[in-house]
């Protein structure tokens, strides 16, 4: 055990959540592939994540991981610690015509939601198979609908494990890119997201449709790769490979 990892887990023994040194990563990735990270936390909620933050040494590299759907670790692991989102950070609230979701929820129970709310242009989410924390961080998107199309707000934390709300002006967005104006190093636990009013069963019947397609076109019920590549700027990703 290094020693920094001795001074975590110590300190680290009053907090609700949970620390897990020299973890697997296979176990928690959609491949099931990944060597082991010299340390694993998964928060109980946002309050105990800003603690645990306080916590970790200025040096100490910091990844987040939400469902690890379509993320590939390698044989020889992760240095520094893992931060595991997809039990906490699970808020989903309706407040006029606002959306206020956290980064641990899934994008298909987002979409689900949105529509049972009689919100429209939500069925898109449904195919990203991840959270919206990692949503956001790529701009992710499917069927023609993006993340940040939909955002009014970013809720961030820092590395000190401050938390603050920001508009969708202080980053510079793009096709599966998103980068912070200033350069200040955060990460999304939250988000804002607006919804144009529609129909419930409408909503929910597009939902359907599009899994139906994926089910009927993607291996859905193999380990296998997904829609992982990015487009080039003129064609798509699909043609060059095949």
């Amino acid at each position: 055990m290094l020693a920094w990892q001795q001074n975590l887990q110590q300190q680290a023994a009053t907090l609700a959540g949970r620390l897990l040194l020299d973890e697997p990563m296979a176990r928690y990735t959609s491949w099931a592939v990944g060597g082991v990270a010299d340390a694993v936390y998964r928060p109980a909620d946002v309050a105990d994540l800003s603690q645990f933050m306080s916590l970790l040494p200025a040096d100490i590299d910091i990844h987040w991981v939400g469902l690890g759907s379509n993320l590939l670790v390698r044989d020889a692991g992760v240095r520094g610690v893992v931060i595991l989102l997809k039990a906490a950070m699970q808020e989903l609230e309706l407040n006029d015509g606002i959306v206020t979701a956290g980064a641990g929820v899934t994008c298909a129970r987002l979409a689900r939601q949105v529509a049972n709310w009689g919100y429209a242009d939500s069925a898109f989410f449904a195919g990203i198979p991840g959270t919206l924390g990692g949503a956001l961080a790529m701009n992710a998107g499917a069927h023609g609908g993006e993340t940040w199309q939909q955002v009014v707000q970013v809720q961030v934390m820092d590395r000190t494990g401050a938390t603050r709300w920001l508009e969708p002006a202080e980053w510079k967005v793009g096709y599966r890119s998103v980068e912070s104006v200033s350069g200040r190093e955060s990460w999304f636990i939250a988000a804002r997201l607006q919804f144009a009013e529609g129909d419930a069963e409408d909503g929910i019947q597009a939902i359907r449709e599009l899994q139906a397609h994926r089910a009927a076109t993607q291996p859905i019920d193999q380990r296998s790769c997904g829609s992982v590549f990015r487009n080039p700027a003129q064609g798509h990703a699909a043609a060059l490979i095949e």
